[in-house]
């Protein structure tokens, strides 16, 4: 199970560096009264799944039996 646990880990990682630095590309901003403001269009399912994904990796590899 460690090393589904690892395996799980990197893909989790792999996919929030990928998906969350595409979500903090799709942002517009504009100027209103003087102060710039951001809009994100950004589908942030994909980082939060990736998220999930690395947290289960880690507890399987920390309580996972040796195999």
């Amino acid at each position: 199970m460690k090393k589904v646990g690892y395996a799980l880990l990197i893909i989790g990682l792999i996919g929030l560096i990928y998906f969350g630095y595409d979500a903090l590309q799709a942002s517009e901003s504009f100027n209103v009264l003087g102060a710039e403001v951001a809009v994100s269009k950004a589908n942030w399912t994909p980082v939060i799944f990736s998220g999930i994904v690395a947290v289960l990796g880690i507890i399987l590899a920390l309580v996972g039996k040796k195999g």
